[in-house]
């Protein structure tokens, strides 16, 4: 899991148009570099050169629509910004949605939900959310610390004694905030696995204490809080934290504590075993190369995601979590401040100005100001999102990775930074 990294028929299809529905007729990052070292899996293969089919349009509802003309200006920017990534960035299909500063919301849909049959992408559909599961483990560790349960800056070693060991790697010396704005030095363990995952091992099952012991065969990275590197290995360590001081299973304790709190409705931690996607949801497409056959992926054993990036969910619902998460529903002040305490992060990793605080990430937007998010990589999927402090919110779903087109990923981010500063 890392944050950034057609239809058949021969006869062209129609333009893809974005369809856009208010929450009261369908209710329920961020910059980053891939990490995911792709391989051809089996499965459907499909031309990648194909161009998506596009559903019938569809108007938001009054109560939907903010009708001052700069929210006017970025809904179209929207629209042709996700209707770009569909036709010249070759993504099947392109969902996003928006809430403004009174809470408004608006969901889009644009493009190809099912390469094999034609039919249009769902407005709101689950898909699997990659990384953003790190910002959901995160606030259950923030949430423990406001308990007076866990010390951010004490050992990992305090919760999980002897556990954390390797060459170079000593759990006495790396603390829980470290794990947490991955300034560990950990190893990342998908660097050494996702090839066979993605390819003979797709659906298996990996216990996390699996996924630890593959990241402790190699060396350290570098002396806890000397340097910045992205690792999913501390999030499996959060995960463990959070397992061992509660004595429950991280996914009752993200649903208890996060989903059920605040009426996630459509977001869920997939159980052991549990391969397919519930409910409406686009099909995912991976492909081992850009340029390559898109592979459906829609089906996989996401266990070895676990607390770095297994939780499913829907960009309306990634919007109300990420709100949620700076307005004090989830997290006392003084745990919010924790969250937001970033510390730098290499440019080629997440961009001019990007930083990384507890979970989630801080980036400038063009127009000024910040917004706060994470986003995230899972093959098959790619997510990125963004809350600014005025409580406006865009979350953005598509359907393939890696991406299709070498640009893709880089205007993603164009079309979520446009989505809060067109003008």
């Amino acid at each position: 899991m890392s944050d950034r990294s057609a239809a058949r028929s021969p006869r062209q299809q129609p333009d893809a148009s974005a369809r856009v529905l208010s929450p009261a007729g369908r209710r329920r990052g961020i910059a980053a570099v891939a990490v995911l070292a792709a391989a051809l899996a089996t499965g459907s293969v499909l031309p990648a050169s194909a161009t998506p089919a596009a559903g019938p349009a569809a108007s938001a509802t009054a109560a939907s629509v903010d009708t001052s003309v700069s929210s006017d200006k970025r809904d179209v920017a929207l629209r042709q910004g996700l209707t770009g990534l569909v036709r010249k960035d070759k993504y099947p299909a392109a969902l996003a949605s928006t809430v403004d500063r009174d809470g408004r919301t608006r969901n889009y849909a644009v493009g190809t939900g099912d390469l094999r049959t034609g039919a249009p992408a769902p407005v709101d559909g689950r898909v699997r959310a990659g990384s953003n599961t790190k910002t959901f483990v995160a606030a259950v560790v923030l949430q423990l610390v406001g308990e007076g349960k866990v010390d951010l800056d004490a050992p990992i070693e305090k919760y999980l004694p002897k556990l954390v060991r390797g060459e170079g790697i000593d759990g006495r010396k790396i603390s829980v905030r470290q794990l947490l704005n991955h300034t560990s030095g950990l190893p990342n363990y998908t660097e050494y696995m996702l090839d066979d995952l993605l390819g003979k091992d797709r659906h298996t099952y990996v216990q996390p204490r699996a996924l630890l012991d593959v990241a402790l065969e190699h060396k350290a990275l570098f002396e806890p809080g000397k340097k910045w590197s992205y690792s999913n290995t501390n999030y499996v360590l959060a995960g463990l934290l959070i397992e061992k001081v509660t004595r429950r299973p991280l996914d009752e304790q993200i649903a208890q504590r996060v989903i059920d709190r605040i009426g996630l409705r459509h977001t869920y931690f997939p159980a052991v075993g549990e391969e397919r996607i519930r409910g409406k949801h686009p099909r995912a497409y991976h492909s081992p190369k850009q340029g390559a056959p898109l592979v459906d992926f829609t089906e996989l054993d996401p266990s070895w995601g676990w607390a770095a990036g297994q939780i499913v969910s829907t960009p309306s619902d990634l919007n109300r979590f990420f709100r949620a998460l700076f307005d004090g529903k989830l997290l006392k002040p003084a745990q919010v401040e924790q969250l937001r305490t970033t510390v730098a992060v290499p440019e080629e990793w997440g961009g001019k100005g990007v930083r990384y605080g507890l979970g989630v990430t801080s980036t400038p937007l063009s127009c000024g100001g910040t917004m706060w998010g994470h986003g995230g990589d899972i093959p098959g999927h790619a997510t990125r999102t963004g809350v600014t402090d005025d409580g406006r919110a865009t979350a953005i779903a598509l359907t393939a990775n890696m991406a299709p087109t070498p640009q893709g990923p880089e205007h993603a981010l164009t079309v979520l930074d446009a989505s809060f500063c067109k003008k």
